[in-house]
């Protein structure tokens, strides 16, 4: 049943009929009356952003966490332009999300904020939608959100603004997005994958990020080959209680765990493009077989050529390997009978170094790791200080973990940590960044936290330093002073900004921060005063 309205109104209702009740955005000339129509007329929440791009990182994070199509909306030109990182992480990161951006009216070619919006999301990656035309709102809208699940990418739609005030017939239109499992593995290359399996000694299974939903069907199949679970990042969490959980898997396992990995004769990689730092550039994979099971056949061969590859879904592919092996009665490897998952999961904690007036970054980890609620989500901006947090902070799932190094930048994890919170309000979110990281983008969106009251926890890593160019001066005993800034006191901000902010520079102040973080009301900012001098390396 179709009803009239405006273009404004039929693009609200259409977000409304793809089940979306949460819009991210910062309101312009060309968003602002779709946006009035979505809260007012539809029941929908707005959350407005204080930059354009943190709106895009925040329903990219809301993505994630909620396993729904992230939507958020700006309007044209620079508020475009604005949100060129966030989409590109977003294409790295394969998130689902819709973006409507205003676009200046067609009648005007020399507006001042006129630009060819479509060249600019074809250079972040993303992918572009054209509202055609007042009677096309329906199925346009339909197509970026079709578009946004199975690209699994950003998908921009672009809406001029002379159309919003525009009459339309609104029919509602969703399109059906197949997700149905996965080919089943079959065939030559299945017999020579089995092959492999069954005549290794001292197997291992590695899941990604495309293998989380195969949780279950993965365990199993480790189970019977008696071979440890790795995960890579993005899964990180996925195989958390198991007894031979290794957790992460390459240059950010611990040492014996890498030398565990080095000892194995075949790894079995499920819904893994195993990249450098999987594979610490290849090194781990020499003089063992590889398999590599993806739906994505892209997927397969980019960072290395493995031994096999099956074309197929995780899950149904596990199965068919366990039957197989029942089939022929293979034995189980043994591989995993005498391991002491204590030590292989044991980061080592070097000497105390630290200067006075600061704490030890590792030993505040290890701390906050106790100290933390256990139910969290799990936040990391990018940065030299992350490393660290990925190996030594849990997380309780993959879907509970956000990670926002997809495109190498620092300072987008305060604003996706805030599209966590939005999707998960009954759980607190607890967030990690760098000094720089914070000061480009989280000092932007905090108070954006505390207006939205979010149960949110930012630890800030304070070295007074862009460390990562810090450490590069200091190894060619060059003078590192240009990397050096006096920033003022993040917790005060935080104060000013309307949460609670500690500053901790003894393993006291830590326990008091610790002590606070128990009984806090809102956004809480805890800031570690380190050491430049004493922090420790990237693992990657």
């Amino acid at each position: 049943m179709s009803a009239n309205m405006h273009v404004y109104q039929s693009i609200a209702r259409a977000l409304s009929d793809h089940q979306c009740d949460t819009v991210f955005g910062l309101m312009g000339d060309a968003n602002l009356f779709m946006v009035d129509s979505f809260v007012r007329d539809c029941g929908g929440r707005f959350v407005p952003a204080a930059h354009e791009g943190s709106s895009v990182l925040m329903a990219l994070a809301y993505a994630h966490v909620a396993g729904k199509t992230g939507v958020a909306t700006v309007t044209h030109g620079p508020a475009l332009t604005n949100c060129m990182t966030a989409l590109t992480e977003g294409v790295r990161g394969h998130l689902p999300m819709v973006l409507i951006a205003g676009d200046t009216p067609v009648a005007n070619p020399r507006h001042l904020q006129g630009i060819d919006q479509r060249e600019v999301v074809k250079a972040a990656g993303a992918g572009f939608e054209q509202l055609r035309a007042p009677d096309t709102v329906c199925m346009d809208v339909a197509r970026a959100f079709y578009r946004a699940q199975v690209e699994r990418r950003p998908i921009v739609l672009n809406v001029p603004a002379d159309f919003m005030w525009q009459e339309t017939s609104h029919a509602a239109r969703v399109l059906d997005v197949f997700t149905a499992p996965g080919g089943v593995a079959e065939g030559g290359i299945l017999d020579e994958a089995i092959g492999m399996i069954a005549s290794a000694r001292r197997p291992l299974i590695l899941a990604g990020a495309g293998a989380v939903a195969a949780r279950d069907q993965l365990i199993k199949l480790a189970d019977r080959l008696e071979a440890p679970l790795a995960t890579t990042l993005k899964a990180k969490g996925l195989f958390q209680g198991h007894p031979y959980n290794i957790d992460i898997f390459g240059t950010l396992s611990t040492p014996a765990a890498y030398d565990l990995i080095a000892q194995s004769d075949c790894i079995v990689c499920f819904g893994t493009g195993l990249h450098d730092f999987t594979t610490d550039r290849g090194k781990l994979m020499t003089g063992k077989r590889i398999i590599q099971v993806d739906i994505e056949p892209t997927a397969i061969g980019g960072g290395l050529h493995p031994d096999a590859a099956l074309v197929a879904d995780a899950g149904r592919t596990a199965d068919t390997i366990i039957y197989w092996l029942e089939e022929a009665e293979i034995p189980a490897s043994g591989f995993t009978r005498d391991l002491d998952i204590e030590r292989l999961t044991a980061h080592p904690v070097a000497a105390d170094k630290t200067a006075k007036g600061c704490v030890n970054y590792v030993r505040a980890l290890e701390r906050l790791e106790e100290a933390l609620p256990e139910e969290r989500v799990l936040v990391t901006d990018g940065g030299r200080f992350m490393t660290e947090v990925w190996c030594r902070i849990s997380a309780p799932g993959p879907q509970s973990f956000v990670v926002t190094a997809n495109f190498g930048s620092i300072g987008l994890g305060l604003q996706e940590a805030i599209g966590a919170g939005v999707a998960a309000p009954d759980r607190p979110v607890a967030m990690f960044s760098g000094d720089g990281g914070f000061m480009m983008g989280g000092i932007n969106e905090f108070n954006t936290a505390v207006r939205l009251g979010l149960d949110l926890i930012v630890i800030v890593a304070n070295d007074s330093a862009y460390g990562a160019e810090h450490i590069q001066f200091l190894d060619r005993k060059m003078d590192p002073s240009l990397t050096e800034f006096h920033w003022p006191s993040f917790a005060g901000i935080a104060r000013s900004l309307g949460g609670e902010g500690v500053e901790v520079r003894s393993d006291a102040d830590l326990e008091e921060a610790i002590a606070v973080m128990e009984g806090r009301k809102g956004p809480l900012l805890i800031e570690l005063h380190l050491d430049p001098h004493d922090v420790p390396r990237m693992r990657i």
